[in-house]
C-alpha cells in the first residue's frame, strides 16, 4: 500500500510542459523520481523550465510543434531516439481564441482545434509503440488527456472553438480507453477549473476578476500547483491501475454547484 503513489523509475511526455499546469504536472512527476520529458513550440521558454525543473530530477526538453502530424512524428522520433517505452504520456498543449460568433474567424478555429483536440489523437496515435512497450496487466501504461470543465458546461466566454475542442477530448478519452485498455493502456483525463496558467492570465492579474471568478467555486480559492500535480500522480501510478475512461473534474466544486 506504501507504493501505490510510486511512480519512481517512469518514463513521461508532457506536451506544453514549459508553464502553467504542464509544468506544475511535469514537476510533480520529476520530484517523485519520474524521467520527464517536456515539449512546446517556444523553446527559450521550454529550456528555462526545463533546467528550473532539473533542480528536482531529470527532466529534458525537446522543442516541437504538435499542431500537426510531421510535427508529432518528428517529437515522438525524438524521443524514440531516447527511450523503448514511454509509461506516462499526458497531452496537455492547449490554446483559445476569444471572439463574438458574428466574427469568430476561421483561423482561430483552426488553430483551437489542432491544438485541443487532434494532437491529442495523433500523439496517442503515434506514441502507440511506445505505451505498447510499457503497459502490463498490474502497471498499465497511462494516457492522461487534459480537458477543461468548460467542455462540461458553459463557460459565458465566446470561446466557441475551446468548449467545442474540450468537449471532444472528454469523448475521445472515453473511446480510446475502451479501444486501448486491451493494450495494457489506460486512457484517463482531468478537467480543471481555475487554475492560473497562460490562459487565466487576465483573470489572475485583475483583483475584481480573481474575486468574482473565486467566488463561483465552493472550495473558495483557486486551483494550487499540488492539486493539479496530485491528481497527475494518481492518474500515473499503481492506484489508478483500474480507472479507465475517467474524466475527473478538478475545479473546486464548480460543476457541482446547483
Amino acid at each position: 500500500m506504501k507504493s501505490l503513489f510510486d511512480v519512481s523509475g517512469k518514463i513521461a511526455v508532457v506536451s506544453g510542459g514549459s508553464s502553467g499546469i504542464g509544468a506544475m504536472m511535469a514537476r510533480g512527476l520529476v520530484e517523485n523520481g519520474a524521467k520527464v520529458y517536456i515539449t512546446a513550440r517556444k523553446e527559450e521558454r521550454l529550456l528555462a523550465m526545463a533546467q528550473e525543473l532539473s533542480a528536482y530530477g531529470e527532466c529534458i526538453a525537446i522543442p516541437g510543434d504538435l499542431s500537426n502530424v510531421e510535427g508529432i512524428e518528428a517529437f515522438v522520433a525524438a524521443i524514440e531516439e531516447r527511450e523503448e517505452k514511454v509509461d506516462i504520456l499526458i497531452n496537455n498543449a492547449g490554446a483559445n481564441w476569444s471572439a463574438p460568433i458574428e466574427n469568430f474567424p476561421e483561423k482561430g478555429w483552426d488553430k483551437v482545434m489542432d491544438i485541443n483536440i487532434k494532437a491529442i489523437f495523433f500523439a496517442t496515435q503515434k506514441f502507440l509503440p511506445l505505451l505498447k512497450a510499457s503497459g502490463n496487466p498490474d502497471d498499465p501504461a497511462r494516457v492522461i488527456n487534459i480537458a477543461s470543465i468548460n467542455g462540461i458546461r458553459n463557460s459565458g466566454m465566446p470561446t466557441y472553438a475551446y468548449s467545442a475542442s474540450k468537449s471532444g477530448v472528454i469523448h475521445l478519452t472515453e473511446h480510446l480507453a475502451t479501444d486501448l485498455a486491451s493494450y495494457d493502456i489506460n486512457v484517463n483525463a482531468i478537467a480543471p477549473g481555475f487554475f492560473p496558467s497562460n490562459m487565466t492570465k487576465q483573470i489572475v492579474e485583475n483583483d475584481g476578476m480573481t474575486k468574482m471568478a473565486i467566488s463561483q467555486i465552493p472550495r473558495g480559492r483557486m486551483g494550487a500547483p499540488e492539486d493539479i500535480a496530485g491528481t497527475a500522480l494518481y492518474l500515473s501510478s499503481r492506484a489508478s491501475s483500474w480507472l479507465v475512461g475517467q474524466t475527473i473534474a478538478l475545479d473546486g466544486g464548480m460543476i457541482s454547484r446547483p
